[in-house]
């Protein structure tokens, strides 16, 4: 029997409250990977998270969260006597925000697991989560595996200036996910942190191409940029009305991208043979994900029912 594909999310939980003109709108789980996820599962794309949350009333109702829309949390630990973390999200007049965290440095506890991967699968991780010494214990172990198992390792940067007094000792950890992963993709402004460019030329000659072959550099409401190892492909983006919260929109985008590798069928050894079309579709459902994401105060894409006619309810002209 075929094995059936599946995205595996690797990342941090924590509770977003949103605030516009000070005064609180939203509470919803978040986390970068987290946001990711739940995207996929929404869209019906079989998918598990491996994280943890504290034991209180915040992880538990993520946990219900997570089940009530299609994820797996077989490897997802519900930790007595931690607090589950929060962030403040403070949305500004364009819809952008900015944070303040109250957390535990993330680390790995002695009874994790680790969930089945098989070819094809994705793997989705990133941000601080995957760089932090506290986590690349389990971090290694996972593209160990993935390795292994030949499944698309998916890595999205999302540095952020506040953590650029870390940069030097987190640098390692970053190079050795890049050359550990598939496809590297960030914004600018990550790359700007921590490479002091925004020119994906640039950082792909420089900084990416020697570990990983495949790189997405994203610009916002701008454009994206896909760099491979023969050429460089250049996408507009899409634009988007009714903007309500930039919060998720790149953590959608990912999902989005994994979700149109199943549905287009496309296998880890098919990257190399992509065309500009093929790269194309893949970019278009990935903005598509983003896209919704912006137009709601969730952190995901809206639920999908999926219909014998249209398998992919995202998807580039499906």
């Amino acid at each position: 029997m075929e094995n059936v594909r599946k995205v595996i999310g690797v990342g941090e939980a924590i509770l977003d409250i949103l605030f516009r003109g000070g005064q609180p709108v939203a509470a919803v789980p978040g986390g970068s990977s987290f946001n990711s996820i739940i995207s996929v599962g929404r869209a019906g794309v079989p998918c598990t998270f491996v994280g943890y949350t504290g034991a209180d009333i915040v992880g538990q109702n993520t946990v219900k969260f997570l089940n009530s829309n299609g994820v797996g949390t077989d490897h997802f630990q519900l930790r007595k006597g931690e607090k589950s973390a929060i962030s403040l999200a403070f949305l500004g007049e364009n819809k952008d925000a900015s944070y303040l965290f109250y957390k535990e440095p993330p680390h790995v506890s002695a009874n994790w697991t680790l969930p089945e991967m098989s070819k094809g699968d994705v793997m989705l991780f990133g941000s601080y989560y995957a760089a932090c010494a506290g986590m690349r214990p389990l971090i290694m172990q996972m593209l160990e595996k993935a390795a292994k198992e030949n499944v698309i390792v998916y890595y999205d940067l999302n540095f952020r200036s506040n953590h650029s007094d870390e940069l030097e000792s987190l640098t390692p950890a970053i190079l050795q996910n890049f050359r550990q992963s598939t496809i590297v993709r960030g914004s600018a402004d990550d790359f700007e942190v921590m490479f002091s460019s925004r020119d994906a030329r640039v950082i792909y000659n420089r900084c990416i191409s020697q570990y990983c072959p495949f790189f997405i550099c994203t610009y916002g409401a701008e454009q994206i940029v896909v760099c491979t190892p023969n050429t460089v492909y250049e996408f507009e983006a899409p634009p988007i009305q009714d903007v309500v919260s930039t919060v998720g929109a790149g953590d959608s985008f990912n999902a989005g991208f994994a979700c149109a590798l199943i549905w287009e069928n496309i296998m880890p050894e098919d990257l190399p043979n992509l065309r500009q079309e093929d790269w194309k579709r893949l970019i278009e459902t990935a903005c598509h994900f983003a896209g919704e994401t912006c137009r709601s105060t969730e952190n995901y894409i809206k639920r999908y029912e999926k219909h014998p006619d249209n398998p992919h309810p995202l998807g580039s002209g499906t």
